[in-house]
């Protein structure tokens, strides 16, 4: 058999293992009736069609199969690719198997605990209902980790840069620098209320210390790692003072740069959260906050799989700068 024959026998056999817990999932909740009594299934108006929430569910599913079909097919021209994909190709049957499941217990049967554990169809529904008012929320929350993170990246790099560079400013910020950090940021809510002519702009002011302190430390200690060797070098070639920070000192510091920045954006994400959650007037903080408030734990559930939708895409994208500035690593690392 050819090497070709070889490549496209294994893409077939992942994308097979990838689809089928899916499309099991589709037929359980296609072929199973409902058992259970108390699961009310309405119709909504998408696009001008009547849909219930099990047709939506199923719906989602098949775009699933479609993505991972669609990946499997294009990882197919790549060993490397199809390589990885075929190592995730278990994990994706096995979502789709903890899907079927979860339908079968959460809404066919309601063996769950009710109104706490839906099922992944009642959560779909809180799309069909207010689809718009989510996409309000998810936006909100965007907008405001967008101002708060970018700032206190600002901050963190610039603090980091000075007191990394400068012994005498290392010897008084540090300590503060220490002392603050472990302090939560959320603990500074009641002062950011206070200070700050409104919510949003206190919220931004939470993020920016939980990204702030992170950055900086590393930062900090990245630029005071850098070997004496290279100094000495650049100053034997007439660098000066500018030279030797920003293109000595913070391309060595680049990995630890990016080190605090993964760290602070989690941080970030969580502070966000609990801004929302503690008097934001938008967000998904405060979308779980109303939906809670009146038991519908769906739309709770729905925001959670934003929030994870949301984290994962920015991740992936501080991943992929990260991956460009330091491709110089490439081969370096395991």
């Amino acid at each position: 058999m050819s090497i070709i024959n070889k490549r496209t026998a294994k893409a077939a056999r992942s994308i097979a293992i990838s689809v089928v817990g899916f499309i099991i999932a589709i037929l359980s909740n296609a072929l199973i009736p409902q058992i259970a009594e108390g699961v009310t299934i309405e119709e909504y108006k998408v696009g001008g069609a009547a849909v219930t929430m099990n047709q939506a569910y199923r719906v989602l599913l098949a775009a699933i199969i479609v993505f991972f079909a669609a990946r499997g097919i294009h990882a197919a021209f790549d060993k490397a690719r199809l390589e990885r994909y075929g190592k995730a190709s278990a994990f994706r049957f096995a979502c789709g198997i903890a899907l079927a499941l979860w339908d079968l217990l959460g809404t066919k049967l309601l063996l769950l605990p009710q109104p706490f554990f839906p099922g992944p169809a009642g959560i779909v529904r809180a799309f069909l209902m207010e689809s718009d008012f989510i996409w309000q929320n998810t936006l909100y929350s965007l907008r405001l980790f967008t101002a708060g993170f970018l700032l206190g990246l600002v901050f963190g790099v610039g603090t980091g840069i000075v007191i990394g560079w400068f012994p005498k400013v290392w010897y008084w910020v540090s300590p503060v620098l220490n002392i603050t950090g472990v302090i939560p940021a959320v603990a500074w809510m009641p002062f950011a209320l206070t200070l700050f002519p409104t919510p949003f702009a206190a919220a931004v002011f939470l993020i920016v210390i939980s990204v702030w302190f992170p950055v900086a430390s590393l930062t900090a200690s990245g630029v005071k790692s850098t070997p004496k060797a290279l100094f000495e070098v650049a100053r034997t070639l007439g660098a000066r003072t500018p030279y030797l920070v920003f293109r000595v000192a913070i391309p060595h510091a680049m990995p630890q740069i990016f080190t605090g920045i993964n760290t602070a954006s989690a941080f970030a994400f969580t502070t966000l959260v609990m801004a929302e959650m503690m008097g934001q007037p938008g967000g998904l903080g405060y979308y779980i906050n109303a939906s809670k408030v009146w038991s519908a734990y769906y739309k709770v559930f729905a925001a959670i799989i934003v929030m994870a939708i949301l984290f994962s895409l920015i991740t992936a994208v501080v991943k992929k700068i990260e991956s460009h500035i330091l491709r110089w690593q490439r081969g370096l690392l395991k």
